[in-house]
């Protein structure tokens, strides 16, 4: 479904991703972990066109997707849940939702969708006239999953949907995205919780200072140790 082929990105002058190479098969559920300033967001950003790549290439379902312009990456089946959600937050949960399906073949489905956001979400059954900016923060990450699957995407691209929930809601958000993989859905998640990214995914990346540094499946690369030091806090003895 999606192949990174050795892409790079630049910040101006300042390189930001070099070489990265990263699949996603239909169906699967991938997440990439790493460190504060690996370059994960620039990553998923780039797959989503929103950073040009300097060099390599993007392919999506057989297309090569490098040169397309930003606006029709979700067209082409692309939708991204970005860090910070990006609400607009005087809007009202409903429009924040709907906004999510304006390319034709979404917006001819809009009530089916709606209908599954909704299944998936119940808390926002009742706040769908409520202003997004008065949800809570968990809340408000509905939304923001729910407006990208409005697009009816073939791949969801999703930037640390944890980032500041409290645990119970983290456990709930996972699930969640367990749920929409399991439907159908590719996912490609970009994650610090590593434990809980690697617990519901079925391959990793682990990104260093712009580079992958480690790939396999997920089950198998939380057992490393340098793993298990690095990003699990766990000093095990040699």
């Amino acid at each position: 479904m999606l192949e990174v082929r050795n892409i790079s990105v630049n910040y101006g002058a300042a390189p930001a991703l070099w070489d990265v190479s990263l699949q996603v098969q239909t169906g699967e559920l991938v997440c990439v972990v790493g460190p504060n300033g690996a370059g994960k967001t620039t990553l998923i950003n780039a797959i989503a066109g929103m950073h040009r790549v300097r060099g390599g290439s993007l392919h999506f379902n057989g297309s090569d997707i490098t040169q397309l312009d930003s606006h029709r990456f979700c067209a082409a089946g692309i939708a991204i849940v970005p860090e910070g959600r990006r609400l607009f937050t005087q809007m009202t949960v409903q429009d924040n939702l709907e906004l999510g399906s304006f390319i034709a073949p979404a917006k001819a489905r809009r009530q089916e969708t709606l209908a599954y956001v909704l299944a998936l979400f119940p808390a926002l059954k009742v706040k769908l006239q409520s202003p997004a900016g008065a949800l809570s923060g968990g809340q408000q990450q509905m939304v923001a999953i729910g407006r990208a699957l409005m697009a009816r995407p073939g791949l969801l691209l999703l930037d640390e949907p944890s980032l500041g929930l409290a645990p119970s809601i983290v456990l709930d958000m996972f699930g969640a995205i367990r749920q929409i993989n399991a439907e159908g859905t590719s996912v490609l998640l970009v994650e610090q919780n590593v434990a809980m990214a690697m617990e519901i995914a079925s391959r990793a990346y682990v990104m260093e200072e712009g580079r992958i540094v480690a790939q396999g499946q997920a089950s198998e690369l939380l057992t490393r140790p340098e793993i298990q030091k690095a990003y699990l806090g766990l000093d095990l003895p040699d």
